[in-house]
């Protein structure tokens, strides 16, 4: 057909690659920008305490850990009164 427009005129399949390339960098840039303003990107699961390499919570006390090796059965609970005894608990 004469006179008719097509899209990418006369490049072929280079028209859609450059326009997908167009709107991936547009695309990337609007994220990018979004990210910078709302004060940078999410924390990463290990910064969040979660997934295999998550840091573990420091222990505040001596008792707490006792308390712990308690809980997981451990310790009986004659070692576990006697050890809170020691640590003054």
């Amino acid at each position: 057909m004469m006179g008719s427009w097509h899209w990418d005129a006369g490049f072929g399949w280079w028209g859609w690659l450059l326009m997908t390339l167009f709107w991936i960098l547009i695309i990337v840039g609007v994220v990018l920008v979004v990210r910078s303003l709302s004060g940078g990107s999410r924390p990463s699961g290990s910064e969040r305490g979660e997934g295999p390499w998550a840091q573990q919570p420091t222990r505040s006390s001596a008792l707490d850990i006792l308390e712990e090796r308690y809980a997981r059965g451990e310790v009986d609970r004659e070692e576990f009164a006697a050890r809170k005894k020691d640590l003054g608990g």
